[in-house]
């Protein structure tokens, strides 16, 4: 029941993302070009999702199990530290130049095109070295993943 309960979730969250205009590029770009041609019809899904999440992450937070019985895990983490700033830099940096964030890019997959394809090949290349040097580092520590986040 959860795998196709996770399915559909899938299933709605790309359907969203493609309804939105998420997966093209240019609209997310258009979005992101403050000094140029802005479109702001992208802030409305982002106020939209956060309604949701805000909405969902309440209801979660008071509940131990979830809907299908699995035990609620939600993230404990909470400060800001200079990982969590580079990391957002990063991420915002490679979303405006290749107009593609990671759900979106899934997404795209479907369409068959090069542009989706390499990004997400760039992305879980980027995803296994990150990886690689936190398992480094950790080793190199003799420390262990803190709660909340992991690697942090």
């Amino acid at each position: 029941m959860q795998i196709l309960m996770a399915w559909i979730t899938g299933l709605l969250f790309g359907l969203g993302l493609i309804v939105s205009g998420m997966t093209n590029p240019a609209k997310v770009t258009g979005f992101l070009d403050l000094a140029g041609r802005w479109d702001p019809s992208l802030a409305f899904v982002m106020v939209g999702a956060i309604g949701v999440g805000l909405v969902a992450f309440r209801l979660a937070g008071k509940r131990s199990t979830s809907l299908l019985g699995a035990p609620m895990r939600l993230p404990t983490a909470s400060d800001i530290d200079r990982r969590l700033v580079l990391g957002s830099l990063a991420f915002g940096t490679g979303w405006g130049l290749a107009g593609y964030c990671p759900g979106p890019a899934l997404a795209s997959l479907a369409s068959g095109g090069s542009k989706p394809l390499i990004f997400t090949a760039a992305m879980l290349a980027g995803m296994a070295l990150f990886e690689l040097l936190e398992r480094r580092r950790n080793t190199a520590a003799g420390s262990q993943p803190t709660a909340g986040r992991p690697g942090a």
